[in-house]
């Protein structure tokens, strides 16, 4: 007979982070709060690996508390252009406003590169006569006739995507609202997405950019949440799936569909988020997130338990996508990353990437290129076998790749090969992070390096060294951290108005009768997604930026507004760390308002474990080369399943796992804290 207790011990809260190769769930127990992983393969039908690695973890999808997804379903539909057929209605004369864009280019000196077409070619964006001024006043209403007929061409070419941009929408929506209702009653079941719902700014470009993105997704991201969602309940599972989306909160398979373009940086915000958890655990406020997989490395940052947001990113130049996001650099830096030689006979590393297929030369696949993986295993950093043995590592194989490809063609030896092209991954790792910091006004002498995915732990503390941050965090599980971040987190909204006024001129009435209405229609969609008033919480933003300027920075307001003071002196402060200058003398102006809206989820408490006054004993041992000294030393070998919290390693030492391997170079010690995750101290110069 199962006793009450005995089902509680049962129940669970699942995370799962669908990536390109590999599904990572964390499986996190309600009552003990231990938490343990499961990786499988992706599957063609992403659900499939979803389902598999929820059975694989031990779950029954009868005892699950709570799901939370993170995926790349959005990014991949956006680079691979595999969504349904669409049509993009505009006012007449702005028909090619997302392909003329901004005018500029990723690469300025290569006027020959080829940008990207619009996601929706230009004999599908059609117009129609309408015009709104400026103020909002509508000078020509929506011609009804035309837009009938629109509506039976859509019909006709069998079209059921539609994204509504019309100029000035953003002040005032009637007319796209018209223009839908004359859509939604020639073809009920369209997808309709209309600009002045999906991001009420200012900017066509960036606003029809948005909106078409946001388009195009619904039918991919709306039909595969609602499959999900429907085999996890035939399984048993009885609450909403919630989708991790780019801002860093997750919301319900109903939602997404209404603003699907927000899941187009969902893995990716992930692990931004886990990186300032295993930091906040470990006692830092101030983290530097280091996730450093196969093909490419992302770098976050967290100043004072706040990560940093932007409000325009893109999958593809050119074509922004303006929903709040989590701001994050990617660079073409990983375990599978090139190393090649120039015309000028330099050394480079990456951007382009071994793949799975064939993979680093080491995997035996027939990949001859040496990689950052062959200089590992040449060095000794990475033994002859990865996850458990089930990837086995020639290194006779990674020698005749490096010696081909770098040390004859460069005059050195195999060894200094390998050194010299961990060395210039390491260099463009640090550019990013110092990209990431120094270029926004941070020191990282003042931050935590949290290094995890699958090759951060083998960076981690080279690239901690360069940069003189004095410790390095890596969390228990760093191959599946991104899955822990979709654990994390709660619902979350965010709604936005423009509101374009000179600071000294405003009416605070009416900007405190502006935000109560954006917390009404926050307020609104925590509703929809089944959350009661009392886990609400809503945050004020207000976007300021110096008269005459384009860019604006969002400065945090508390609630009720009763003077604009405190955030014009904020604002002055925060442009003086970003840009290195300030000018408090200058007139100050509004740019925009934001209500960020959150519906508090219940949290899970991580189980903590007793330091041990013992020494682990090492598993074995192999000749290592470090940079720090002129030969490869005989290294202690442990296994990470064998450190127990408080337990200590002197470096040099290599700590193996099933996802990942933590090097620990000569002059560093590495300690087990009580989330059992591992804190490095970096001596500085």
């Amino acid at each position: 007979m199962t006793t009450e207790i005995d089902a509680l011990d049962k129940k669970v809260r699942v995370a799962c982070d669908v990536g390109g190769t590999f599904t990572d769930i964390c499986v996190l127990n309600e009552k003990s709060g231990l938490m343990h992983v499961a990786k499988v393969p992706t599957t063609p039908d992403p659900i499939d690996g979803v389902l598999a690695g929820i059975d694989a973890g031990g779950v029954d999808l009868n005892d699950l508390l709570l799901f939370k997804h993170g995926t790349t379903l959005a990014t991949n539909a956006l680079i691979t252009r595999r969504f349904p057929p669409a049509v993009m209605i505009t006012t007449k004369g702005f028909r090619d406003t997302i392909e003329i864009r901004r005018g500029n280019r990723d690469d300025l000196w290569d006027t020959y590169k080829e940008m990207a077409k619009p996601y929706i070619r230009r004999r599908d964006r059609l117009v129609v006569t309408e015009r709104t001024d400026y103020a909002g006043k509508i000078v020509t209403p929506l011609d009804e006739a035309e837009a009938a007929d629109l509506a039976r061409i859509v019909k006709k070419r069998g079209v059921k995507t539609v994204a509504i941009c019309f100029a000035n929408a953003f002040v005032n929506p009637e007319n796209e609202r018209r223009m839908r209702d004359v859509i939604a009653r020639e073809i009920p079941d369209a997808t309709i997405s209309i600009s002045s719902d999906i991001m009420p700014e200012i900017f066509e470009h960036e606003r029809f950019s948005t909106t078409v993105a946001n388009a195009v997704l619904a039918p991919v991201v709306g039909g595969y949440a609602k499959r999900l969602e429907g085999r996890m309940k035939e399984g048993g599972y009885k609450e909403d799936v919630l989708l991790l989306h780019s801002g860093g909160g997750v919301m319900t398979a109903k939602m997404a569909e209404n603003f699907a373009a927000r899941l187009s940086a969902s893995g990716i915000a992930a692990g931004a988020i886990a990186s300032r958890f295993v930091a906040e655990q470990a006692g830092f406020k101030n983290s530097i997130g280091l996730d450093m997989g196969g093909t490419s490395t992302d770098v976050s940052l967290c100043d004072d338990g706040q990560l940093r947001v932007t409000k325009e990113w893109f999958v593809e130049y050119g074509y922004p996508i303006c929903f709040p996001s989590i701001e994050v650099l990617t660079i073409g830096a990983g375990g599978g990353s090139l190393a090649w030689i120039d015309a000028a006979k330099s050394l480079r590393n990456g951007p382009q990437s071994a793949g799975s297929t064939p993979g680093p030369a080491c995997y035996g696949r027939g990949g001859e290129n040496p990689t950052n993986c062959d200089a590992n295993v040449v060095l000794g950093r990475l033994s002859d076998e990865l996850a458990g043995g089930k990837v086995s590592l020639d290194k006779a194989l990674a020698t005749e790749a490096i010696r081909k490809g770098v040390a004859e063609p460069m005059g050195m030896s195999i060894e200094d090969a390998a050194l010299s092209i961990l060395k210039v991954a390491n260099a463009n790792m640090a550019d990013a992070v110092r990209l990431l910091s120094i270029r926004r006004g941070y020191d990282p002498r003042d931050f935590a390096l949290v290094a995890f995915g699958g090759a951060g732990p083998l960076h981690g503390a080279a690239l901690a060294k360069d940069l003189s941050i004095p410790v390095v965090l890596v969390p228990p599980n760093p191959g599946v951290t991104s899955a822990l971040g979709c654990l994390l987190v709660d619902i979350q909204h965010d709604v936005t108005q423009m509101y374009l006024a000179k600071a000294d001129d405003v009416d605070i009435a009416e900007v405190e009768q502006t935000f109560q209405a954006l917390e009404r229609e926050g307020r609104e969609r925590l509703k929809m997604e089944g959350v009661t008033d009392d886990r609400m919480v809503f945050q004020r933003k207000i976007d300021m930026r110096y008269l005459g300027q384009w860019r604006a920075l969002s400065i945090s307001l508390s609630a009720p507004v009763t003077s604009l003071d405190e955030a014009i002196a904020t604002f002055h402060h925060e442009h003086g760390r970003e840009h290195n200058y300030s000018r408090p003398g200058a007139p100050v102006e509004i740019y925009r308002l934001s209500v960020i809206a959150t519906g508090v989820t219940a949290k899970a408490k991580f189980a903590e474990f007793e330091p041990v006054d013992a020494r682990p004993e090492p598993s074995g041992a192999r000749m290592v080369r470090f940079d720090e000294l002129p030969e490869a030393v005989e290294t202690p070998v442990y296994d990470r399943t064998d450190l127990r919290a408080g337990m200590k390693v002197a470096g040099p030492a290599v700590i193996d796992q099933l996802d990942s391997t933590v090097i620990v170079p000569p002059g560093v010690t590495a300690e087990v804290d009580r989330f059992l995750t591992i804190v490095m101290r970096i001596p500085q110069a």
